[in-house]
């Protein structure tokens, strides 16, 4: 019973030292950052297809719809010292992707609502989250 268990464990860390591809100039590359520290936001869905990669985007040019899990940490107040952890999905829609370009999808928790932001390279802020799922 330990062995598979232990392939199992063994083979999703894997996942995680995989080294990313290369770059493919011929699409838009986006990266994730959170300024909440320890925090996690990877690539959940593009177009409506759920990624099985969720480092990254790697997009051809024009109109895509991005979907980011985002979860972070809530505190509730009152007698509860504890925090909650929230897992969001944040949807970033731009028309405007170019080959060859990175860009970078940010999200946080302000006053514990969650923003994501989308920048090009000289950090313009392209579009923000136009819907936001979140749990609990």
């Amino acid at each position: 019973m330990r062995q598979p268990a232990m392939l199992l464990a063994f083979s999703t860390l894997g996942a995680c030292a995989t080294p990313l591809p290369p770059v493919d100039q011929n699409q838009a590359w986006v990266d994730f950052y959170t300024i909440t520290p320890g925090k996690l936001v990877m690539a959940e869905r593009l177009d409506g297809k759920r990624l099985t990669d969720g480092r990254f985007f790697q997009v051809t040019p024009g109109k895509h719809e991005l979907v980011v899990r985002f979860d972070y940490e809530i505190y509730a107040g009152g007698f509860n010292i504890d925090p909650t952890e929230r897992t969001c999905y944040l949807t970033v829609e731009y028309d405007g992707f170019q080959a060859g370009q990175r860009y970078r999808l940010e999200a946080r928790a302000v006053a514990m609502q969650p923003n994501a932001r989308l920048y090009n390279a000289e950090r313009q802020v392209l579009a923000e989250q136009r819907m936001i799922n979140c749990v609990p």
